[in-house]
């Protein structure tokens, strides 16, 4: 995608983040019992997975995963995974989102597995490998890009004639023609329980939450792009033209099946969930690029990477069953055939197979996976995550959630995080740097 890393490698050689992970000795291969197959154990939520293990183990005899499907990360999974290091009993294998890698490593939970992956890492683009490397290390490997895309009710907008919206601008006047032609209705939804949305469209916008500056990280999550779309969100939920819905809930499919929410502003990834859950609404929706800011952008709304454990006895096994995962056409044809994926792949070879394998027919027979690679291709560089996501992320949830009630602003969202991430950093003996 020509952009240069929007990852963390190289970052700060001598920083205490590392300590924890780097220097320790590799744990001992297991060799299965005579006879037997070894046995990498496997902890993941991502829609197909299971198919993806069931298309592993039919083809391979000296190796069988045995997976374990667990809540998503931020709905139990990482505390889950972090009690399990602390433990001694993690799995081998772990899913593990782009803005907690850092984390995982900086309580020394993952291995340096450089060297296992060394002669696939030219297979990625240069930024997306970069977000899964730390001090020139690399940590996991990426399964799947999630650029930004707007899913919106085709036949809706049609019928009244509203025009789908290219810019931000547009996207507010195609809201307030949605409000007009039904009261009831609203163009989107503003997530009160999910940062993660306004943090791809603080990077779509050029924001960057963090970087670093000598020694020192540098954390700037109210930054001036960043502002500037929690202002612009801030206005919609003011004025009522989105709805105020927790993400993925009861009341937000509701909303979808009484014609009272005519889009999504979500990423690739959406496109299966949408499938799955409105399956009698197939034909009706299309999928259009993220309304931009006048120039074409996009940020990356999630993403999944697997990494190996620290204390994993199947390491090499382990490693080798990542590659699969990730770098197998076999793989990807098990994940999308299950329907319920809409994945894209980080390695750009492996999207053809993508795109056959997924049945576009919700979408009308769109070609989604071309939509797809465009939103890709523009990407915004220069984005990194920080040390201390897990509890930047915690810190968002709370404050969003005082939004709808008008307790305070999505503005004000971000500086309560911008002053608690600087705490959390400094706390964790990490140098910040001077705003």
């Amino acid at each position: 995608m020509g952009r240069k890393s929007a990852g963390i490698a190289g970052l700060l050689a001598g920083m205490s983040l590392l300590a924890a992970a780097c220097g320790s000795t590799e744990p001992a291969q297991p060799a299965g019992e005579a006879g037997k197959p070894a046995q990498v154990t496997f902890w993941g939520w991502a829609k197909g997975t299971q198919q993806v293990v069931d298309a592993f183990n039919k083809s391979h005899k000296d190796v069988q995963i045995k997976f374990e499907e667990i809540p998503s990360g931020n709905a139990g999974g990482y505390a889950k995974f972090s009690n399990a290091v602390k433990a001694g009993n993690a799995p081998d294998v772990m899913s593990v989102e782009y803005p907690q890698l850092p984390d995982f490593v900086n309580q020394g939970a993952l291995q340096d597995i450089s060297a296992d992956v060394a002669d696939v890492k030219a297979k990625y683009p240069a930024g997306v490998f970069g977000l899964v490397e730390l001090g020139g290390k690399a940590w996991a490997l990426p399964m799947d890009a999630a650029p930004q895309v707007f899913f919106y009710r085709k036949d809706l907008f049609e019928k009244n004639k509203i025009e789908v919206p290219k810019t931000w601008d547009d996207f507010r006047a195609a809201a307030e023609k949605v409000k007009k032609a039904d009261g009831k209705s609203r163009i989107a939804t503003f997530f009160p329980d999910d940062p993660s949305v306004l943090a791809a469209l603080s990077w779509q916008a050029g924001g960057k939450w963090f970087g670093t500056e000598g020694d020192a990280w540098k954390v700037t999550i109210n930054d001036e792009p960043s502002k500037k779309v929690a202002e612009y969100w801030q206005g919609l939920v003011k004025d009522d033209l989105v709805k105020v819905q927790p993400s993925f809930s009861q009341e937000w499919n509701a909303a979808f099946e009484n014609d009272t929410l005519w889009g999504y502003v979500g990423a690739n990834w959406g496109a299966g969930v949408m499938k799955g859950n409105h399956a009698g609404q197939s034909g009706k929706w299309a999928i259009a690029p993220i309304p931009n800011w006048g120039t074409p952008a996009s940020g990356m709304l999630g993403g999944t990477t697997f990494g190996v454990s620290k204390g994993s006895k199947n390491s090499k096994a382990a490693v080798e069953v990542v590659k699969w995962l990730t770098g197998s056409e076999e793989a990807w044809t098990a994940r999308l055939s299950s329907g319920t994926s809409s994945g894209f792949p980080a390695i750009a070879d492996l999207v053809p197979v993508a795109a056959k394998s997924f049945d576009a027919s919700f979408y009308g027979g769109q070609d989604i996976y071309a939509l797809f690679s465009e939103s890709y291709k523009t990407v915004q560089p220069g984005w990194t995550w920080g040390p201390s996501m897990v509890q930047t992320l915690t810190t968002f949830k709370d404050a969003l959630g005082k939004v709808g009630t008008g307790e305070t602003t999505v503005p004000g969202v971000l500086d309560t995080a911008q002053t608690a991430t600087v705490g959390e950093i400094k706390s964790r003996g990490l140098n910040v740097a001077q705003q």
